[in-house]
Parts: structure tokens; C-alpha cells; sequence
């Protein structure tokens, strides 16, 4: 069994409910919330608003000069609430992401529920250990900015 890891996000910004729903809802802003040196190109299937079944076909570079292709699918959705993305094809073993948005008095909470785990069994740990954890949380870091760049701070 894979050793499976967690992240978890969560931000409020001063928005309501219904533009945070339609901006995360349009797949192709996905390339505004993933930094820019990770060369990330959709290649496929964000040509409309999300919905359940949904394939979305993209490729990443995750270093210099290795790029990979990524496939996830649009589990479920809840409109205005929280929707699923899971991957079917790309550098993970498992990878699961919930996205929740729930209407706050400041405006809308943000939260993002991750859940993975990598390949290669031990050597997979270590790649976690030494590169894979720190480079998610600073991919949802530059999110997090991308984010309150979009919609504003509290």
C-alpha cells in the first residue's frame, strides 16, 4: 500500500460566493492559479463550464526540461459549493482534490483538500521528503497570491 499524504489550504477573500464559483468553474483559469515556470498548457477539454465527467488533458513541466502530461477527470459537482477533481493519467500513483467554497460574512472561504501519493514505494518517500511536499505547498502558495491578486485580501 502507498503511503498517502494530505494538503490542506484554506483562504477567505472578499467576494461572493457566486464570482468565486464561476471563476473556478471555467477550467481554463486553472492557468492563472499554477505558476508560470511550470509551463502548464491545457491541451484539451476546458472549452466549457465544468461539469461531472469532464476530461481535462494538460502538460506541465515539473523541472526544467521534463515535462509531463497530466489527465484528470471533474468527479462531482456541487455548484456553488465544492466540486472533485481526480487524476486518471499523470505523475502521481493517487490524487484526489476537493475544492470547497462556503459564503462567509467577509466574503467566500477557499478551502483546498488534497490527497495523494507518489510512486516507487520507498524511493517515492524520499522524493516526497527531499522535493514533491515542498514543491505542492509552494505551487499553493503562488495560488494562494494568485488568488487574493484576483479577488482581493481581508
Amino acid at each position: 500500500m502507498p503511503r498517502i499524504y494530505r494538503l490542506l489550504r484554506t483562504q477567505i477573500v472578499p467576494a461572493d460566493i457566486e464570482r468565486v464559483w464561476e471563476f473556478f468553474a471555467t477550467p481554463r483559469n486553472l492557468n492563472e492559479l499554477t505558476p508560470p515556470e511550470m509551463d502548464f498548457t491545457i491541451l484539451s477539454g476546458a472549452d466549457e463550464p465544468m461539469y461531472p465527467g469532464q476530461l481535462i488533458e494538460y502538460r506541465i513541466q515539473i523541472v526544467p526540461g521534463i515535462v509531463v502530461s497530466w489527465l484528470t477527470e471533474i468527479v462531482h459537482v456541487e455548484p456553488k459549493r465544492r466540486f472533485i477533481d481526480e487524476q486518471r493519467f499523470g505523475p502521481y500513483q493517487f490524487w484526489y482534490h476537493e475544492h470547497r467554497f462556503e459564503p462567509t460574512r467577509e466574503g467566500t472561504c477557499i478551502e483546498d483538500y488534497v490527497t495523494y501519493a507518489l510512486p516507487l514505494g520507498i524511493i517515492g518517500g524520499v522524493v516526497h521528503e527531499l522535493w514533491v511536499r515542498r514543491r505542492l505547498e509552494y505551487i499553493f502558495d503562488f495560488r494562494r497570491q494568485a488568488i487574493e491578486r484576483i479577488f482581493g485580501t481581508i
